[in-house]
């Protein structure tokens, strides 16, 4: 099987999975600290979207963990299909979340002005929710192109 960057049960692919869980928290807790994010229901789901990264992030990086721990290889058809399907499926609902949430925050600052209004605090703690859920993503792609780079070379 090829050794590529990220490919389960290496560091690379550990470093990967922490970061996307660590993105995925920091912007839920942020989401969640902003005052009135619940009015927006494309703000729930992206708390809900990155709950279940996190989840996802940090199962894998427990099992990339235990594999560098105890010196074995990840990298079978079975196990490498299921990588697949569950980085693609949480990809997507992420990239889905991430984006609509941004179509909100957008929607709040551009067009109803409600960024322009005291307190300014929400608005920032949207965007900046919105950006670590967009880099998070971004991680999770870099893993889910990986996999089906394995996937296909198994």
């Amino acid at each position: 099987m090829k050794e590529l960057f990220g490919s389960p049960g290496k560091v690379s692919g550990l470093a990967l999975r922490i970061g996307q869980c660590s993105f995925a928290a920091a912007s839920i807790g942020i989401m969640v600290s902003a005052h009135g994010f619940f009015n927006s229901t494309a703000f729930c789901y992206l708390i809900a979207s990155m709950g279940l990264q996190v989840l996802w992030s940090f199962g894998l990086a427990c099992l990339d963990l235990h594999a560098l721990r105890s010196k074995r290889s990840l990298q079978n058809p079975v196990l490498v299909s299921l990588f697949v399907v569950g980085d693609w499926v949480t990809a997507i609902l992420s990239l889905a979340a991430a984006c609509s949430s941004a179509g909100v925050t957008v929607l709040y600052s551009k067009d109803l002005n409600y960024c322009t209004r005291p307190p300014y605090l929400p608005c920032m703690k949207f965007q900046l929710s919105v950006a670590l859920a967009f880099i998070s993503w971004f991680l999770l792609a870099v893993s889910s192109l990986v996999m089906f780079w394995l996937l296909g070379a198994v």
